[in-house]
Order: C-alpha cells, then sequence, then structure tokens
C-alpha cells in the first residue's frame, strides 16, 4: 500500500463518527497521547470526529503585533532550519538540502540562482492545524505539484534526501508590500490526505492526480492573520523569501504559535 493510499484509507476513517461515548473516549485518548492544550479550543467532548479535532478552530482570535513590519508566524509548530540559500540549496534540517527552484517548480518566476532565505516550520498532531497570512499579502498563484507522502518528522528528513521536494505540495507565490515576492510552501505528509486553501475549492491535494496544476489570480489579497487554510493533521510549511526582505528571529528547535512575532519585514 502507497503512503498517498494509506492517507486517503486514514482521512476516511478520521472523518467517521462514533456514537457519542466512543467517541469522546477516542478523542480523550487522543488529546492524553499528543498532550494537547485544549485552553483556546472547545471541549474535547464536542468534536464529532477525530477530524473534527485535527481541524479544530480557536474559540477567538489571537492578538499579533498590527505593526506593518512586524512579520508572524503563520501557524503553531516547531521551527526546523532557518537561514539563507547556497546556490539555491536551503535546508530542511542541518546536513539535508532541497533545492528551491524544484521546491516551487512554477511558483517561481525568478532567477534560481539567485540568494533567498528559508524557514521550515514542522506542525506536530499536538499542533493547531489552520495557516494564516504571516503579512499582508498579494497571492498571485498557487501551484499544486503532486508527489509521495513521506512523514516529514525529523528521523524521515535524515533518511530521504531532499524529502520536501519529494512529498506532495502547494506552493503559493506572492507579494509582500513594497513588491517583495513571498514563497508559501504547505507540504503534505503521511496521513495528511488534504491541505485546504479558503481562497480556492479547486484546489484538491491527495486526490490521486499526476500532473501539475496551476492557478492564477488577480487582486487576491489578504492582511496580516488572515486564515488561508487548514493541514488535515500535521505537517510543514516552508517560507521563502527574497534574501535580505525579512530579518528572522528564529532558531532552530524554536516552539511557536500562530501569531507571534518571528521577524521584521525590511522594505
Amino acid at each position: 500500500m502507497s503512503d498517498n493510499t494509506f492517507s486517503r484509507i486514514f482521512g476516511i476513517i478520521s472523518r467517521f463518527e462514533f456514537i457519542k461515548p466512543v467517541q469522546e473516549r477516542i478523542n480523550s485518548q487522543y488529546v492524553k497521547f499528543f498532550k494537547i492544550n485544549m485552553s483556546e479550543f472547545k471541549d474535547v467532548s464536542e468534536y464529532k470526529s477525530l477530524n473534527e479535532l485535527f481541524t479544530r478552530s480557536l474559540l477567538k482570535p489571537r492578538e499579533f503585533d498590527t505593526a506593518d513590519e512586524i512579520f508572524i508566524s503563520p501557524c503553531d509548530g516547531t521551527c526546523l532550519s532557518v537561514g539563507s540559500s547556497e546556490r539555491s540549496k536551503a535546508f530542511s534540517i542541518k546536513g539535508m538540502s532541497y533545492d528551491i527552484k524544484e521546491l516551487l517548480g512554477t511558483a517561481m518566476s525568478e532567477a534560481a540562482d539567485a540568494q533567498y532565505d528559508f524557514a521550515n516550520i514542522y506542525l506536530s498532531p499536538k499542533d493547531y492545524h489552520h495557516y494564516h497570512a504571516p503579512c499582508d499579502l498579494q497571492i498571485k498563484r498557487a501551484v499544486y505539484i503532486p508527489g509521495k507522502l513521506y512523514s516529514v518528522a525529523v528521523k524521515w528528513l535524515k533518511k530521504v534526501e531532499s524529502l520536501y521536494t519529494k512529498n506532495e505540495r502547494v506552493a503559493l507565490e506572492c507579494e509582500m508590500s513594497g513588491g517583495r515576492r513571498l514563497w508559501l510552501v504547505f507540504v503534505g505528509a503521511l496521513n495528511v490526505g488534504k491541505m485546504k486553501f479558503v481562497f480556492d475549492e479547486r484546489i484538491q491535494t491527495n486526490a490521486m492526480a499526476d500532473f501539475t496544476q496551476i492557478y492564477e489570480y488577480e487582486n487576491l489579497k489578504f492582511k496580516k492573520g488572515d486564515r488561508l487554510g487548514n493541514f488535515e493533521l500535521g505537517s510543514t510549511i516552508v517560507i521563502i523569501s527574497e534574501h535580505g526582505s525579512i530579518e528572522y528571529n528564529l532558531f532552530e528547535g524554536k516552539e511557536l504559535k500562530f501569531a507571534e512575532s518571528i521577524g521584521l519585514i525590511k522594505f
């Protein structure tokens, strides 16, 4: 059974609604096993399926610094790597590289050999799985790239060379205020059968597609903090930007919460 098929089956099971006492038991065990802090969410007994629990929404919006230059984390997670590319090479974790042009595919309309800054954020099963705009931005293009669904946990990143470029992903080509380019890449993973985007229901992931799909947009703008979509379970978001446009306040292993400041935008 392929990883993609397993993830589709897991997705079906996770959406199944068991009778209330059984579902409450399943939900409670999941929360306990992954040590999930539910203080910002509904009571665990109110979720009718594991999928509802995975994709839980915040009861109230998180506050963030509204200053234009503040770049916030788009999601909960852990920073696995941050830095600048070397000859278009970035790093998923120390010692394991991937090619930025290969990662972005046709979402990159710029020179592949330019220097870029990158930050990789890993979402574990315990994390809030929605993702948001890290700054005011305009989405120019979304590119769905089919691929595998390897786990993106650290132990797999150590095993599989250039794993991010092998996995299914959606890359958003964006423009920040001032015209600087920003790419947000949502990488699928084992058990992550779906990635959803609020602005385009046509983007269907883990749907047995075998070709790249490109979606172009005009005047599609989001304010900092606006919700862009969600993973169904955990995965990874890779942030790519033109070199020097974001000064990150990050380090490897830093645990993050959506809405906290992680950098300064250099206009």
